[in-house]
């Protein structure tokens, strides 16, 4: 029976030209509410995946940060039991390394090989006099002993392990935590959905038309809703290439921080390694004294009674202890480096082909398709009947076929390519911390800046989680034993004894540097 208050259709520009319930006003509401629904599902969809790294990175860079704080109250504890008020005194020195790390890991301009060698060559100067206090050191003394700090290895192999251990896992947990960060902006942007002209028209025969012809019930035809998203999503899929890459690079990255660059087992322990160094320079003051004598020139002797007064007024006793792991602080929200990263690495593995997949969860909505049953009660845009049309390829290139959207193939998206080379470029940088090479900071504030920029949430309130169906990648990674040297804290009570009575002497003689 036709509906009374149906018409001829010719005063509308989409949806059919036979009989039909819609004015031309009510074309154009539904094709906004079209535009509207279509934006809705693209950011639901996209909104879980943002929110999951957007959590993710600040968890990553609050447990680094924090990390760090730790790492320096500890060494701080340790060498105030150890050496009393002369390192409170004279603290300056490893204050100034953690400074140098933390702006290491915000972004700053530091080279960490350099300034590690920097660190060394410094204590070995001030060493060099504790060891040596019968001796008065110039300033230019003091630079021409700094110079030996490579050849002589007065600390044993502590520098060099260390400086390959702090290098790999400063830029492996800033690249890593850097990767969280650009992911989510990309996310951002390429979610913001605009239609084309084109676009629009095709949505709002799928989604709106019905309703004009009297079938308000009658859902989309998948592989026609599928179709339609292809071409709507055609330059958001030519990004689903680069961003598997760059979800493999983060989950190697991963791994690495599990493993041989893992920052938590580097930092928890620096401050026994330090120790375990300046114990080596102590056993080995006598030879390499005597190679610097060599190399500098004999340094004028001081008097006896200036020296012997600086060692008898000392009063101090070594309380050198030994390393307990449980008295460790513990990280941000309690957590470690290996819960976290078990944690991304499984939401990495479900972030890959998304944008892909994007077309196919928009129309497994039920609001959006009828889905895969039915397949004959269904609108396949011009009648409730089969939709006979083959489902086109992802990307721009294979709209060219595609029966339900005109997709201009030789204009991609400027947003969705710049997107495409962010993610190349910090895949690159992602390759370089897998291999342990620096890479230079990627500035967030001003990569976030722009057009569709910000971590916000579009539209809606964030959701809390992130799932969706794609193909997921599985994969172990092994994981590398954590050992740490607990030596220095176990070195007998006369070498720390001797050590310790020749620090006043510097503390009278001279300030540190």
């Amino acid at each position: 029976m036709t509906d009374p208050l149906a018409r001829v259709g010719d005063h509308l520009k989409v949806c059919s030209q036979g009989y039909t319930c819609c004015s031309q006003e009510m074309e154009e509401k539904y094709s906004q509410q079209s535009k509207h629904d279509f934006r809705n599902a693209v950011v639901e969809l996209s909104n879980h995946l943002q929110t999951m790294f957007s959590s993710r990175y600040k968890k990553f860079d609050e447990f680094f940060k924090e990390l760090l704080e730790n790492a320096e109250k500890s060494l701080n504890d340790m060498f105030v039991r150890t050496y009393g008020r002369l390192y409170m005194q004279n603290s300056e020195l490893f204050k100034d390394l953690f400074v140098e790390l933390k702006r290491y890991y915000v972004g700053g301009n530091v080279n960490l090989e350099e300034m590690l060698n920097d660190f060394w060559a410094r204590l070995l100067e001030r060493m060099f006099r504790l060891v040596n206090p019968q001796y008065h050191f110039t300033d230019e003394y003091l630079e021409c002993v700094s110079k030996y700090t490579e050849q002589l290895k007065p600390f044993g192999d502590v520098p060099r392990k260390l400086k390959l251990q702090v290098t790999r896992a400063f830029v492996a947990a800033r690249t890593f935590a850097q990767g969280l960060a650009v992911a989510r902006d990309v996310v951002s942007k390429v979610s913001a959905v605009n239609p084309t002209p084109q676009g629009t028209r095709a949505l709002l025969k799928m989604m709106y038309c019905p309703h004009c012809r009297g079938l308000v019930s009658v859902k989309p035809c998948y592989n026609y809703c599928f179709n339609v998203m292809r071409g709507c999503l055609a330059n958001q899929g030519d990004l689903d290439a680069e961003w598997n890459i760059f979800m493999d690079s983060m989950l190697l990255v991963a791994e690495r921080l599990e493993g041989p660059f893992n920052i938590e087992s580097v930092m928890d322990p620096i401050d026994v390694k330090i120790s375990d160094a300046i114990m080596n320079m102590q056993e080995n003051s006598v030879q390499v004294s005597q190679k610097v004598f060599q190399g500098c020139g004999q340094p004028k002797t001081l008097a006896q009674g200036r020296t012997a007064r600086s060692v008898s007024d000392s009063g101090f006793t070594a309380r050198f202890r030994p390393y307990h792991p449980e008295e460790r602080p513990t990280t941000a929200a309690g957590t470690s480096l290996d819960r976290l990263v078990t944690d991304v690495k499984e939401k990495l593995k479900q972030a890959k082909k998304f944008w892909s997949s994007l077309p196919g969860n928009i129309c497994n909505d039920e609001k959006m398709s009828v889905g895969t049953v039915n397949e004959n009660e269904c609108w396949n845009g011009s009648a409730k009947s089969r939709y006979d049309f083959a489902v086109t390829g992802n990307g721009l290139a294979s709209q060219v076929n595609n029966p339900e959207v005109e997709v201009d193939i030789t204009k991609p998206d400027m947003v969705i390519r710049r997107q495409i080379m962010a993610l190349r470029v910090m895949t690159n940088k992602l390759k370089n911390a897998y291999s342990g090479n620096d890479v230079d900071f990627i500035d967030i504030s001003e990569e976030s800046s722009g057009e569709e920029s910000g971590s916000g949430c579009e539209l809606q309130q964030c959701s809390p989680e992130f799932e969706f169906n794609a193909t997921e990648v599985t994969g172990n990674s092994n994981k590398s034993d954590k050992n740490v040297n607990t030596s220095a804290a176990t070195r007998s009570g006369l070498s720390q004894a001797a050590l310790l009575l020749s620090i006043l002497f510097l503390a009278v003689q001279r300030q540190w540097r």
